[in-house]
């Protein structure tokens, strides 16, 4: 079975996360931690709350790859967060939001208000639809209610793939 072999073959692991809370009058970090669970299975646990129903947020989501300090690497994008749980009309918002969607209570249409949360959440090699250079990464995403930045997520993971295994 190829897709066996090609998931014994990757490592696939979240390597550090940062969360700041730019409006501490509209949304509070309560919990925003990495935990060794194995070798090659490292967990993330973040939980906030958002103080008023927002219902316009949106996102703005870079990728970055380490060379020499982190450097743009292909994805910038913008995203209407409440229009795309109603269309999923991003191509990498759906990547990146497949991924984790059963690990959160982030699933609903728009507006969002009270604790907000992602639990144990893991990368998975196998739900990767695209081909994915060796290399550690960053994804930033910049999150705005009604227009003003409110916080960020910073989630830094490695892609190895042993072309020998």
């Amino acid at each position: 079975n190829i897709n066996l072999c090609f998931k014994e073959a990757v490592v696939f692991k979240l390597t550090n996360a940062v969360c700041v809370s730019h409006n501490e009058s509209w949304f509070i970090f309560h919990h925003c931690r990495l935990k060794a669970v194995s070798r090659n299975k490292i967990v993330l646990n973040l939980n906030g709350t958002v103080l008023h129903p927002a219902y316009k947020i949106s996102a703005h989501g870079k990728m970055f790859k380490r060379e020499n300090g982190y450097k743009p690497w292909l994805i910038d994008t913008k995203i209407d967060i409440c229009r795309f749980l109603k269309t999923n009309y991003d191509p990498f918002t759906k990547l990146v939001y497949n991924l984790f969607k059963e690990f959160t209570n982030f699933d609903h249409p728009c507006p969002y208000v009270g604790l907000q949360y992602v639990m144990g959440f893991y990368l998975r090699p196998e739900l990767l639809i695209l081909p994915f250079p060796s290399g550690d990464y960053m994804l930033m995403i910049r999150w705005f209610f009604n227009n003003k930045l409110t916080f960020d997520t910073n989630v830094s993971f490695v892609f190895t793939e042993d072309l020998f295994a």
